[in-house]
């Protein structure tokens, strides 16, 4: 199993601020579940949870009066007349109504890095292969909504199609506070830190290796437990994640239904004084104070709900014969668009895995693709790069631009010949985002000191080895 690096291994701060870190880095609370069987599992399920037996309602939405004096409350991740098996909707049964709020303002100081409409306004268009490098956590106190920013994207919110793709640096837990995305769904891939995560639905513990989803509207918090965190997060607008058809894989592989966890309800009942939900509305967030957590839901039930999966139960499949298969066969959740095959973001994964392909060029071939990638490096390497893309970096190959292995991986490989024998990769996890959508990258990630300038030398090394026969014969 591998083992996580403590988050120490980023930036330290010197002894008197990693004092003062020590102070505010500290969680509310240290009841999170870490079992599975702590929490619900499926995907995609109709699922009931109540944490005071008798608290759901029987045989009904919304009675007259909900059992133990609750308000009964629908929240929809979909149009009320949205297809059944596409349908997704809850019902929470909470102490106070969510409507329970002063009016919202603009929060102060205007967050300047979030961006849910992409244009020329906002961000520019780059063909260029651009790399990464891991960023720091910042010595100042950062929470997760104020160390989030845009990287790249397409489309918009307000037009309910696009993507965003974000990154978080912090190290602070949320104080008194709770964010609520409706512009669209997160997921987060943390690299570095536990994430405790309390929404509506209840509590969700997820580690580096594991990811979570957190759909349009729901409020939560971000505690961190270990101190400085770091990841990445995919946004998406006008559309929820689903499991990738199988195909002729048949009825098992890949990511399974029932590896996916859902939270179980428990609720917070005490006053908050001054409590603040934060909401990112078209890319922009208000903030609205109110007088109790935003997390007083005693039960509910339905299928919009958040979940997180653990990388490591994925279940890849790979060739046995010849050549490299298609980075698709390893896509853990996606989102469709509406033309059949083609993504509006896939979240694929490249787990340890074997290589047994003969006569066959191993690692990812060299390509140009009519979609977009970005990648990023949760711990070890990465098959296609000796060196250069580290844990907690990134990339990013638009849409036509050429990419592959670097010179030392493809060298490497030549040089092993026919006679490499089985190989498994270790140690590793690596993903990526891919869109049908051309990204535009905003101007602080283009402009960035942890951009790599040199990126482009990795292949600058790539010679010919062309024999060309005709010049030997007659």
């Amino acid at each position: 199993m591998y083992t996580y690096p403590h988050p120490s291994v980023l930036n330290s701060p010197n002894e008197s601020s990693s004092t003062s870190l020590r102070n505010f880095m500290s969680p509310k609370s240290s009841h999170f579940p870490s079992d599975d069987s702590d929490y619900l599992s499926g995907f995609a399920n109709n699922f009931s949870s109540e944490s005071i037996p008798g608290a759901l309602p029987k045989a009904q939405n919304s009675p007259l009066l909900c059992p133990l004096g609750l308000y009964a409350e629908q929240i929809s991740g979909t149009s009320f007349t949205a297809p059944r098996k596409l349908n997704q909707r809850s019902w929470l049964y909470r102490i106070k109504p969510s409507v329970t709020h002063e009016p919202f303002k603009p929060r102060v100081p205007k967050h300047e890095k979030l961006v849910s409409e992409f244009s020329q306004v906002n961000s520019a268009i780059n063909p260029t292969q651009i790399r990464w490098k891991p960023f720091d956590v910042p010595d100042e106190p950062t929470d997760f909504v104020d160390g989030l920013y845009s990287v790249c994207g397409a489309g918009s919110s307000f037009l309910r199609h696009g993507f965003a793709i974000h990154m978080y640096t912090a190290n602070k837990s949320m104080d008194n506070c709770a964010f609520c995305n409706a512009d669209g769904d997160f997921l987060i891939v943390p690299q570095i830190g536990r994430l405790w995560i309390t929404t509506e639905c209840g509590k969700l513990q997820v580690c580096p290796g594991e990811i979570v989803v957190l759909p349009q509207g729901f409020r939560f918090s971000v505690d961190l437990p270990d101190g400085p965190s770091r990841g990445y997060v995919a946004e998406i607008f006008g559309t929820h994640f689903q499991l990738p058809d199988l195909g002729p894989i048949g009825a098992n592989g890949l990511a399974s239904a029932r590896d996916f966890l859902v939270p179980k309800a428990s609720f917070e009942k005490e006053s908050r004084p001054g409590y603040t939900i934060i909401q990112k509305f078209g890319g922009e967030l208000f903030t609205a104070k109110q007088d109790f957590s935003p997390f007083n839901v005693v039960a509910w039930h339905g299928n919009y709900v958040p979940y997180k999966y653990n990388l490591s139960k994925f279940c890849p499949y790979n060739t046995v014969l010849v050549d490299h298969g298609d980075p698709s066969i390893n896509t853990v959740l996606t989102a469709p668009t509406d033309k059949p095959g083609v993504a509006l973001l896939d979240f694929v994964i490249f787990p340890p895995r074997w290589l047994v392909a003969e006569h066959t060029f191993r690692p990812p071939y060299y390509h140009r693709n009519c979609m977009s990638e970005f990648m990023g490096l949760i711990h070890g390497g990465y098959e296609a790069k000796a060196d250069g893309f580290l844990p907690g970096g990134a990339s990013l190959h638009s849409c036509m631009t050429p990419h592959g292995p670097d010179t030392k991986t493809y060298e490497a490989t030549i040089a092993q010949g026919n006679d490499a024998g089985p190989h498994r990769i270790r140690d590793t996890m690596a993903f990526m985002f891919e869109s049908c959508l051309m990204p535009r990258i905003c101007p602080w990630a283009l402009e960035s000191p942890y951009v790599d300038h040199d990126y482009y030398q990795c292949w600058i090394g790539l010679k010919s080895h062309f024999v060309d026969d005709t010049e030997n014969t007659g």
